[in-house]
C-alpha cells in the first residue's frame, strides 16, 4: 500500500519522538513517504498531489486543521473512487474528527488501532458538508461560535497555547461584550426559513460538536455520517438559559432543546443570511466574514480508514 502521512509539525500533542515511533510503525507495514506542513494551506497542497498521484492512503497526523485542509485537498476535483482513502492519527488539542470515528486520543494507540484496521481491510464511506465550495468533517459555524474560534486564534498569535480553557475564557468574555451588537442570522431550507433570530448558527455531519476537555459537547445528538447535516441554532438569550443549555448538552444523555432552540435532522442543505457580515468557521477555523453561505450535504463523500 503506497500511503503519505502528513505531519503537522507545530501540533500541540505530538513530539519529534513520537512523530519518529509512529513513522517506523507505519514504515512497516506500508510504503510511506512523509511530507510536513510548513504553511497554511499546505495541507491542501499535498492532499491534491496524492490525489493526482494515485496514492492508496493519506494518513493526517495533526489536529483537526490538518484534516480539513488535507479533504480539501483530496477531493479538489470531487469526490469519487480515484480519491485516496483518508486515516487520522490525534496530534491537535480537540482532534473531534479522529474521535468521532471511535480513534483513540492517545497518538500511539491511534497508530495501533490504524494498523489493525489495515489489516483487517475496515473502512467506511462518510458524507462531509461543503459551504461555499469548501469542504467540512464535522462542523461549520456562522456567528457567536466562529466568533469564538477567531478570538482564539487572534490570542495564539499573541503566543498563547490553545486549550479548552481558553475557548471557554474568550466565549464568556464575548458573550457578554456582544450582547448588544449581536447580529440576526436567517435559516433557510428547502422548507422555508425555519429560524430568523438566530445569533448562533451550527451545522454538523456528526456527534459530538466537540469536547470539552474528556467531556463531549453534543449540540446535535442525532448527527451522523451516515445522513444528511443537522442543525442547531440558537436566538437571543441570557446567562441562565446558556447554563441550561450547556448542562443539556454535556450531559450522559445529551437533550439541547429550549424556546429560542432550533434543532433538525438529516437536512440536504440550507442557508443562512446575516443583516451584516459575521464571522464563519470551518472545522474549528475562522474561514472569514460572510453575509450569506450556503452549506449542502455530500453522501458518501470520502472513504475513511478507522
Amino acid at each position: 500500500m503506497r500511503a503519505l502521512l502528513v505531519t503537522n509539525p507545530k501540533a500541540t500533542a505530538t513530539s519529534p519522538r513520537v512523530r519518529d515511533v509512529i513513522i517506523n510503525a507505519l514504515s512497516a507495514h506500508t510504503q510511506l513517504e512523509v511530507a510536513h506542513t510548513d504553511h497554511r494551506g499546505h495541507a491542501i497542497e499535498l492532499g491534491a498531489r496524492a490525489t493526482d498521484q494515485r496514492y492508496d492512503l493519506v494518513i493526517a497526523l495533526g489536529g483537526d486543521g490538518t484534516v480539513n485542509e488535507l479533504v480539501n485537498g483530496l477531493l479538489t476535483r470531487g469526490a469519487g473512487p480515484h480519491v485516496p482513502a483518508l486515516a487520522a492519527v490525534p496530534g491537535g488539542s480537540a482532534n473531534v474528527f479522529a474521535r468521532t470515528l471511535g480513534t483513540s486520543n492517545d497518538p500511539i494507540e491511534a497508530t495501533g488501532q490504524l494498523l489493525e484496521a489495515l489489516a483487517a481491510g475496515r473502512e467506511r464511506h462518510i458524507s462531509l458538508g461543503q459551504m461555499e465550495g469548501r469542504w467540512f468533517v464535522f462542523t461549520a459555524g456562522i456567528g457567536f461560535d466562529a466568533a469564538v474560534v477567531h478570538g482564539v486564534e487572534l490570542r495564539r498569535g499573541d503566543g498563547r497555547k490553545a486549550s479548552p480553557n481558553l475557548y471557554a475564557r474568550t466565549a464568556v468574555r464575548d458573550f457578554f461584550a456582544s450582547t448588544r451588537r449581536r447580529t440576526r442570522l436567517t435559516v433557510s431550507t428547502a422548507h422555508g426559513v425555519v429560524a430568523d433570530d438566530a445569533f448562533l448558527c451550527v451545522a454538523t455531519n456528526t456527534t459530538p460538536w466537540t469536547y470539552y476537555k474528556k467531556r463531549p459537547v453534543q449540540l446535535t445528538p442525532e448527527a451522523s455520517y451516515d445522513s444528511g447535516l443537522d442543525l442547531f441554532a440558537l436566538g437571543k438569550v441570557g446567562p441562565i438559559a446558556i447554563g441550561r443549555l450547556l448542562w443539556q448538552v454535556t450531559r450522559a444523555e445529551p437533550n439541547p432543546h429550549g424556546r429560542r432552540a432550533t434543532l433538525l435532522h438529516d437536512l440536504a442543505g440550507l442557508q443562512i443570511t446575516a443583516q451584516a457580515p459575521v464571522p464563519v468557521q470551518v472545522d474549528g477555523d475562522y474561514a472569514g466574514d460572510f453575509e450569506r453561505v450556503r452549506l449542502d450535504s455530500v453522501p458518501n463523500a470520502l472513504r475513511v480508514i478507522c
